[in-house]
């Protein structure tokens, strides 16, 4: 029974994409998650402190999108800062390692039953949520990590399939399920099985190829766990359909198709594909599988090839080198198929056969060594049609991410352009605004100026007044002395005429004395204040 797990360029041998599923619970292995990367680049300090003001009031946990209205949590979640939503992925991350003991076991088992029995959660409604939120959804109900590390981008519909089971949970195998529209009960009965990746009895897979870990129905190609098939007796002694002889030997039984298929010749074609690559460690492992696998046969072939198993363990643990182990046990499968070959030729009782008989046990065992590289052969063309389809898928998205960055590239340059513009009109208004504050400054030492001007000009002609009318004040003066002058003549000379009016001329005298005693004594300020209260006075 040839393994299509041999093929060294099936998609199989790419585990570091996915994560294991041993165990979809919190203690699951996680082989890819060894390898995350925390180094996320920060946005500035100032816009983080800004967005977690913002968001303080409005926190969300893990039970909150389990069990929460998809549309509430995908505006919530909108708002939050990146920080916050890598808190939240490391923080399942950490419950589906499974190292914090029961409480976290307990807090996931809480998580998943609130995802599983969620009506609402439907392609429609999750086609809506938000990226983080669906990954941390699917993450919660298929129990993997690897739906949570920053490397793996697997598309938004991608996403939802995985969660509704219609594509499968192995995110280096990714099929569409049913694979191949297959009917059989377990494909049409188990939720989000792949017969592809997935054992049969546990439903798990893992990422082990090129090893008798896994068995493969020559039939319906499903798989099983060894273990688990030697667990629950699918591997026993039986009788072959195709031997011919009659004789009993080991068996598996397909729980998916119930055919049997020999196990002699499957380990023998792994071990003869596979051993020479095998490390010390790897060939003691192998050697051990093969041992549990014929450890309760009761054919001569089986039984001898337990012991050689046991024998070779307890040499290589004695300091066997692994590729002289490797080399006897590939000579003891070829001395196994030289015997089977003999005991052909010879009948029972060791009588020869007849040449009819000995032509058609030959002609049987060449129409199913053809019928097996045929099966093999329609395996590789399967493997290498799909193998196909990824690359074109790979190259398109290929196409499509670099249109994206072609895009992106011109939207940069379209937008430093405008940066480049703005900056250019800001330095313009700049210096617009440098010069009109300089003509401004300019214009205010004018002004300054020419205020100074004015009021020099307002003292001087202010000055000029008070020259002017004090001039013209004591013209009047001189004008109205000369006057009383010649009045005080006209008086003396009639009072020389009239001696009884001396009183009244001496009287008349001081009068006027007094009178020009108080022009002489009058200010130029208080003159001029008079004439501006007076200014509609004229000349006499």
């Amino acid at each position: 029974m040839m393994d299509p797990r041999l093929v060294p360029n099936q998609v199989r041998e790419s585990p570091t994409e996915s994560a294991s599923s041993r165990d979809t619970s919190p203690t699951a292995d996680g082989l890819v998650m060894k390898k995350l990367e925390n180094d996320r680049n920060e946005n500035d300090c100032f816009e983080q402190s800004v967005v977690r003001r913002i968001f303080m009031g409005d926190k969300i946990t893990l039970r909150n999108i389990a069990e929460e209205r998809v549309d509430i949590i995908s505006d919530k979640m909108q708002l939050l800062p990146d920080e916050y939503v890598e808190e939240l992925k490391n923080g399942l991350r950490v419950i589906l390692e499974g190292n914090g003991g029961p409480e976290q076991r307990e807090e996931f088992m809480t998580l998943q039953k609130l995802v599983q029995t969620r009506p609402d959660l439907t392609v429609k409604t999750l086609l809506r949520a938000h990226r983080v939120q669906l990954e941390i959804l699917v993450a919660i109900k298929m129990g993997i990590q690897a739906f949570l590390h920053p490397n793996v981008s697997l598309s938004q519909a991608s996403l939802v399939e995985t969660f509704a089971y219609k594509k499968c949970r192995n995110i280096a195998c990714q099929n569409q399920l049913p694979v191949d529209d297959c009917t059989c009960e377990i494909c049409t009965n188990k939720n989000g099985f792949c017969n592809v990746c997935m054992c049969v009895i546990c439903t798990k897979f893992d990422f082990e190829v090129n090893t008798c870990r896994w068995i493969g129905c020559d039939l319906c190609s499903h798989w099983t766990h060894t273990d688990c098939a030697i667990r629950d007796g699918l591997v026993c002694m039986g009788t072959s359909t195709r031997s011919g002889t009659g004789q009993a030997e080991m068996l598996f039984r397909c729980r998916a198709c119930n055919r049997r298929s020999e196990l002699l010749g499957w380990v023998k074609d792994v071990f003869q594909h596979c051993a020479p690559s095998w490390n010390r460690a790897a060939l003691m492992n192998e050697l051990d599988i093969v041992g549990r696998i014929f450890r309760g046969s009761e054919d001569v072939k089986g039984r001898k090839l337990f012991w050689k198993c046991e024998e070779l363990i307890e040499k290589m643990k004695g300091g066997l080198a692994e590729s002289t182990a490797c080399r006897v046990i590939l000579i003891f499968f070829q001395e196994l198929e030289a015997d089977s070959t003999r005991s052909m030729e010879l009948g029972e009782g060791g009588r020869l056969l007849a040449p009819q008989e000995a032509c058609k046990q030959i002609a049987e065992v060449v129409e199913e060594a053809i019928r097996k590289m045929e099966m093999v052969a329609d395996e590789k063309l399967r493997l290498l049609k799909k193998a196909r389809l990824a690359v074109e898928t790979c190259e398109r998205e290929l196409e499509d991410k670099a249109r994206e960055v072609a895009e992106l590239k011109l939207e940069r340059q379209r937008r430093k352009q405008k940066i480049d513009e703005l900056e250019s009109i800001v330095k313009l208004k700049q210096a617009e605004a440098e010069m009109f504050q300089l003509k401004a400054d300019e214009a205010r030492r004018e002004a300054e100026m020419l205020q100074n001007i004015a009021l020099a000009k307002s003292e001087k002609t202010e000055e000029d007044y008070c020259s002017s009318y004090l001039k013209l004040k004591l013209s009047e003066a001189e004008a109205e002395k000369q006057y009383l002058f010649q009045k005080m003549k006209l008086q003396e000379s009639s009072r020389l005429l009239h001696p009884n009016d001396g009183n009244d001329s001496s009287q008349m005298f001081s009068k006027i004395q007094d009178a020009l005693k108080n022009v002489y004594n009058v200010s130029p300020n208080a003159d001029c204040k008079a004439s501006d209260r007076n200014s509609g006075r004229k000349n006499p």
